[in-house]
């Protein structure tokens, strides 16, 4: 939105509410603005940003020459242990210049994948990569990041590490064998649990620690525990150059299934990701620019896309926002949120653009959601969200400031400039919920061409400056606020 259209937007404002200031319209009842048609023409324009943001993107390129785990000693017969033939055909990839490291059809058992510089791991179709559940597995320890925390922790399932030019590609699939009897229980208690709980393996003795650790501002290379039962994620380039993840189908993961971390020109491409454990997010990159994440599936137990910059005293450390990222032509289903922002959050989001998505399961909670705190803090700005249908959803449009710790710090959240246009709801248990701070609002919402069918209640608007919004209903009315 220009300045121009932000000054004529407030002036409408002070007109309808009789020249109230806007912080005085804080609380349950924010005033509308209705914008002009000709803010659309504005609307077209900021999204070119998105079309030069993928221009942006350096792509990958790997040398025409195959390295098929198979002549390295590698058998798919779902029994022998192929973390060393993997690991001899990547380094003589890598050393080759680059090129494919294929895993032809089978079932192929291993354990930790580190990929290097210039290596395309390639699933042909029939493909299995199945990965064992015993952490041992995943030792040495690595540098990782976890929850938004940086610490030495279990290798995730396939990770790079200062690698420049990789990617992990193909009609295969990728197994994490995440279950009631492995890896899951480690989160402990959980909504959906199916495994008897135990106590001794639960992540808080690890996880409280090493949280402690970071606000204390321990050196990352001391945040480590021997008494380990942090999940490691599935897919993690870190600090990483030109990624590339496309076409595979990601199940069962331990944790978080793609975790792009400090990375830049990211493409997650036509990648089904179907996992429905604790914390089974879809694609979380944190930290990143310059991300596409286009033509993906996200049938998950937490939340599809999650984007994320770091937690509290370390987000703030690291100061490395997500920025330059967009999300399309996309398919949610089950998960806890469509598009969502946070909730390690404190390094901030910019220049973010999701269109034409589509989204829908009773069991979708929310569709887009931005969720922080006083704790977390974070500055989230210029969020554009365009072209979306979501079928069947209970919230639809959630910003929470509440998250957790709620207000319990002195850390700010803001979010400025989200624009939302054309998006279609047929049917959500509540249109809205926004929960701000009495001291901090939410504000500089816009609504344009936005349609809730079918909603059973408009929701909760609790500390919000303002939203302005041209031609959006609710039940088939005109919107208006209670």
């Amino acid at each position: 939105m220009t300045d121009l259209m932000k000054r004529q937007s407030l002036k409408t404002l002070g007109a309808l509410t009789g020249g109230l200031s806007l912080m005085s319209l804080t609380g349950c009842n924010p005033a509308p603005t209705v914008m002009q048609d000709a803010s659309d023409a504005a609307d077209e324009a900021l999204w070119q940003q998105a079309d030069a943001i993928i221009a942006s993107i350096a792509p990958t390129s790997f040398p025409a020459q195959d390295f098929p785990i198979t002549d390295f000693g590698a058998v798919g017969d779902g029994h022998t242990d192929n973390t060393q033939a993997i690991a001899a055909a990547i380094a003589a990839c890598a050393t080759a210049g680059g090129g494919r490291v294929l895993v032809p059809a089978g079932r192929f058992m291993t354990g930790a994948i580190h990929l290097k510089s210039n290596v395309n791991l390639h699933l042909q179709t029939d493909a299995v990569l199945s990965f064992y559940t015993d952490a041992a597995h995943y030792l040495p320890k690595v540098f990782t990041r976890w929850e938004g925390v940086e610490l030495i922790g279990y290798s995730p399932l396939i990770y790079a590490f200062e690698q420049e030019n990789i990617a992990v590609t193909g009609d295969g699939i990728l197994e994490g064998n995440g279950s009631a009897t492995n890896w899951w229980p480690w989160k402990g208690v959980w909504e959906r649990r199916n495994w008897e709980y135990d106590a001794s393996v639960d992540q808080v003795q690890t996880r409280t620690p090493i949280f402690q650790m970071a606000e204390q501002g321990v050196p990352v290379t001391e945040r480590q525990m021997d008494n380990d039962f942090l999940r490691p994620p599935f897919i993690q380039p870190y600090r990483c150059k030109r990624v590339l993840i496309e076409g595979i189908t990601i199940r069962n993961s331990p944790f978080w299934l793609i975790n792009p971390v400090l990375s830049e020109d990211v493409v997650v491409r036509s990648v089904n990701c179907i996992s429905h454990g604790p914390n089974s997010d879809g694609c979380n990159p944190e930290s990143s620019n310059r991300v596409l994440i286009e033509d993906c599936l996200f049938d998950t137990g937490d939340d599809c896309i999650a984007l994320k910059s770091g937690r509290n005293n370390d987000g703030r450390r690291l100061a490395t926002p997500i920025q330059n990222v967009v999300i399309q032509d996309c398919v949610m289903h089950s998960g806890h949120g469509g598009v969502v922002m946070g909730s390690e959050i404190s390094g901030g989001a910019r220049n973010i653009f999701a269109r034409r998505c589509r989204m829908s399961s009773p069991d979708l909670k929310r569709g887009i959601r931005i969720k922080t705190n006083s704790v977390r803090g974070g500055l989230i700005e210029n969020i554009y969200i365009r072209d979306i249908d979501i079928g069947e959803v209970q919230d639809a449009i959630v910003i929470n400031f509440f998250y957790e710790e709620g207000d319990a710090g002195d850390f700010m959240p803001e979010v400025r400039n989200l624009h939302i246009s054309n998006l279609r709801v047929a049917k959500a248990q509540r249109a809205f919920e926004l929960r701000g701070f009495e001291r901090a609002p939410i504000s500089g919402v816009t609504l344009h061409h936005v349609h809730f069918k079918q909603v059973e209640s408009l929701g909760l608007l609790d500390n919000v400056a303002g939203i302005e919004h041209y031609d959006v209903t609710v039940n088939g009315k005109p919107f208006s606020l209670p």
